[in-house]
């Protein structure tokens, strides 16, 4: 019977200790923590209208929610590797455009500047990786034609199974990411100060 007692004792230490810390985090912070809460259910479909949501806040806690909600939007702000993450910073960007409520202003600037950037590098992203296949597939096709001595259908080789074009291609993708990196970080940081007030 002691060895159950000193193991209840333990949870309850621990579950003071938990509360004790719960208490810690000042209430603007939780407010934040479920704005940022409400842009994930956003951003996943769960959720529309973030400016409704914040309108059925009570007033004195907009603020933190606001902000709570333009820092997770931001940060859902990336470079788009892949269509899923293209249109997860789209999303974001709505709903940023929404949340300030602001037609011409500053914030409708700045996103508008980012969904160029996106745009642009969905468009390098191609070209780069087009360059590159042609590339291999012209240097393959002149090695298999010193080779053979005939020329073969460039149609028939695959690029894509050549080790340096791996090699070239990640490598290009890093210079390119670094590129747009800086970029996208100057402008979510104008979002981040204007959001922050």
């Amino acid at each position: 019977m002691a060895e159950i007692r000193s193991t209840l004792d333990m949870v309850m230490e621990r579950a003071a200790r938990m509360a004790a810390r719960a208490e810690d985090i000042p209430a603007d912070k939780e407010i934040e923590q479920r704005g940022m809460r409400l842009v994930a259910d956003f951003l996943s479909g769960k959720q529309s209208g973030l400016t409704e949501l914040l309108e059925q806040e009570v007033s004195e806690n907009q603020m933190a929610l606001r902000r709570g909600m333009a820092k997770a939007l931001i940060r859902n702000i990336v470079i788009p590797r892949d269509d899923m993450l293209l249109n997860s910073s789209a999303t974001a960007l709505t709903g940023l455009l929404d949340l300030s409520g602001e037609t011409g202003g500053e914030v409708e600037s700045v996103c508008t500047e980012l969904t160029q950037l996106l745009e642009q590098y969905a468009q390098h992203r191609e070209q780069m990786k087009t360059q590159l296949e042609d590339a291999i597939r012209a240097q393959l096709a002149q090695q298999l034609q010193e080779k053979t001595g005939e020329a073969p259908d460039p149609n028939t080789i695959d690029p894509s199974m050549h080790p340096q074009y791996q090699k070239e291609l990640a490598q290009a993708q890093t210079n390119l990411n670094d590129q747009y990196t800086q970029a996208f970080d100057q402008r979510k940081e104008i979002l981040m100060q204007r959001f922050s007030g």
